[in-house]
């Protein structure tokens, strides 16, 4: 596992992203206040020079856009697909795959916001999957656990069509996104948080995680500065917000970081 924290200047609070404002989108509820340019507009002041990532697939890597990895019947809404998008080499073979988890508190922010990162990870040799799962306005925890599994279970199921490597699959989120990344990590085989969703057969088993300034301990932040294991890692990305993997001059160390511990953990002597 791996932990990429930022090390703050003056004051930033999370909470600053999570209030009370969300539209219904097709009845579904939709909190609307973390996007790109409102996490930009809040840290501008503390940092003037930060700049958001532009998306933009390289040109060795082919994307595709809301595949459907499960419909939910019967919700509050209706039938409820769940989507994802996917970004992978376009040379032939079989690589390691890294699912992608937003942030935003749990309830806000989309897998778009994940397409920079995706993007460039990709161009590098894995297969990146940028995940939607359900937020909490609309469905209450463990739900968001069920559907990243669900999603990573399709994912297995579809591996010789999109070049996985269901040997070699890790995790990585971002805040929020962060701990339902490590959550999902820690909970390999425990049947009851793999959820009933979408292809059953297999496992959601993941062999890596990226946890980029989520929380680990609600109850003792401490903990994180525990003697770790040696496959486990952890940086600091100085003088940054919270956001920091969003914008540059943040984004190129803090995917650099996380490529290097993936190339140690995949690219073996054996692969």
């Amino acid at each position: 596992m791996i932990l990429i924290k930022s090390i703050r200047l003056g004051v930033l609070l999370f909470g600053l992203f999570v209030i009370n404002n969300f539209v219904s989108e097709g009845s579904i509820p939709l909190d609307t206040t973390f996007t790109l340019q409102r996490a930009l507009n809040t840290i501008k002041g503390n940092y003037p020079n930060a700049k958001i990532v532009p998306s933009i697939v390289p040109s060795n890597v082919r994307a595709e856009f809301n595949l459907v990895y499960t419909t939910l019947k019967n919700t509050p809404y209706g039938d409820r697909d769940l989507q994802l998008d996917i970004f992978r080499p376009k040379k032939e073979g079989k690589f390691p795959a890294l699912i992608m988890i937003h942030g935003g508190g749990w309830r806000s922010g989309n897998k778009i916001m994940e397409h920079p990162m995706a993007e460039l990870v990709a161009a590098k040799g894995y297969v990146t999957i940028p995940v939607e799962y359900r937020l909490s306005l609309e469905a209450k925890y463990p739900n968001a656990v069920f559907d990243i599994k669900a999603a990573i279970r399709w994912i297995k199921a579809n591996a010789d069509k999109y070049s996985v490597d269901t040997t070699r699959i890790a995790i990585e989120g971002n805040s929020a996104g962060g701990q339902l990344a490590a959550l999902v990590g820690m909970t390999n085989g425990i049947a009851k948080f793999e959820g009933a969703e979408g292809i059953t057969a297999g496992t959601s088993n993941v062999q890596a995680v990226v946890d980029i300034d989520g929380v680990l301990d609600f109850l003792a932040p401490g903990s994180l500065n525990l003697v770790r294991k040696p496959d486990s890692e952890r940086h600091n990305i100085e003088g940054s917000p919270h956001t920091f993997w969003l914008f540059d001059p943040w984004f190129e160390p803090t995917v650099s970081y996380m490529v290097s511990y993936l190339n140690r953990v995949f690219y073996k002597p054996n692969h």
